[in-house]
C-alpha cells in the first residue's frame, strides 16, 4: 500500500485543488468525500470511489475496508497531509476521491405516477443548499432540481452542510427555461413560493404530480417562473418580517405535501 508523507507530493497538490476550486473538479470529474457516514451515503447512491485516503492515527485500515466494501486504492497519510486535506475541524481520518455524476435534467425519470419534487432557483449559500437536501431527504422526495445553479453541487461545504445527501436525493440542474418545459412535458403543477397573486399553501391539493419551488431570501423567485405557476403559494406570517430561511419554508411546504399524501 502506498504511503505519502510530505504535503509537497504531487498527487496530494492535486487534491488540494479539487477541494478548493470548483474549476479543477469539474475539470477532472472527480471531487472530494469526507468522513465515513458520507463515504457510506456515497456508495450507497452509486458513486463510484477511486481512491480512499486515510490517516493510520485516526482510523485504521480494516476500518476503511469494512465501511467501503469495495476494492479501492488506499493510500495511507500521515498527520500533516490529512490535515492539508480535511475541510472539517472534527473529522474521522478518511477522504475519499470520487467520480461526480451527470445531472442533466433530461435524464431525470421517476418511479411513481405522482412525483413530488422541489425545485430550489439560484440558490447560493452552500449552508442553505445542504440544508434543503436534507429537508428532502426527510420528506423522500422524487428529485432535487436546482435552477440556475450559482455553486457547485460538489463544493466540500454543501456535502457537509447536507450530511451527505447531497448522495441520498436525485439531483439535476437546468435553466429556469428547461426545467420549467420539463415539468409542463410531464404534466407536474408548479407551485411557487412568493407573495404575489399568491393562496395560502395549505389550501392547495398536492397529491398530484408536483412541483413545489422556492427561490433565494434577497430577491425571490424570477418573473418566469410566476408566470407560468399553477398557482403561486404562501406561508403566512405572524410577526413583522414577510420572509423566513428557504430552508424552513421548503420544509413547510414539503411536509404538508407528505401529509396531505398520508406518508408521515
Amino acid at each position: 500500500m502506498k504511503e505519502i508523507t510530505s504535503t509537497q507530493n504531487s498527487y496530494i497538490k492535486q487534491l488540494v485543488q479539487l477541494k478548493d476550486k470548483s474549476r479543477e473538479r469539474k475539470k477532472s470529474g472527480l471531487f472530494l468525500i469526507e468522513g465515513e457516514r458520507e463515504i457510506t451515503l456515497a456508495l450507497k447512491g452509486g458513486y463510484e470511489l477511486e481512491t480512499v485516503l486515510f490517516n493510520p492515527e485516526i482510523i485504521s485500515e480494516a476500518q476503511i475496508n469494512t465501511s467501503t466494501n469495495q476494492h479501492i486504492n488506499l493510500i495511507e497519510v500521515s498527520t500533516e497531509v490529512y490535515q492539508k486535506l480535511a475541510y472539517r475541524d472534527t473529522t474521522e481520518g478518511v477522504i475519499a476521491v470520487a467520480k461526480s455524476k451527470n445531472h442533466n435534467i433530461a435524464d431525470l425519470k421517476f418511479n411513481t405516477k405522482t412525483p413530488l419534487i422541489l425545485v430550489a432557483e439560484a440558490p447560493e449559500k452552500p449552508g442553505n443548499i445542504g440544508a434543503i437536501l436534507r429537508t428532502a431527504d426527510a420528506a423522500n422526495v422524487d428529485a432535487v432540481i436546482i435552477a440556475n445553479p450559482k455553486t457547485d453541487l460538489y463544493n466540500p461545504n454543501i456535502i457537509r452542510s447536507s450530511v451527505g445527501c447531497v448522495f441520498t436525493n436525485s439531483i439535476v440542474t437546468g435553466s429556469t427555461s428547461e426545467i420549467i418545459e420539463f415539468l409542463k412535458a410531464n404534466n407536474i403543477a408548479i407551485y411557487c413560493a412568493a407573495l404575489q397573486a399568491s393562496v395560502h399553501y395549505n389550501t392547495q391539493d398536492f397529491t398530484k404530480p408536483t412541483a413545489i419551488v422556492v427561490g433565494t431570501e434577497a430577491t425571490g423567485l424570477s418573473d418566469e417562473w410566476l408566470a407560468n405557476a399553477t398557482q403561486n403559494i404562501v406561508i403566512p406570517m405572524q410577526g413583522e418580517i414577510d420572509s423566513m430561511n428557504v430552508s424552513v419554508a421548503a420544509g413547510i411546504l414539503i411536509f404538508e405535501a407528505k401529509r396531505q399524501r398520508n406518508f408521515l
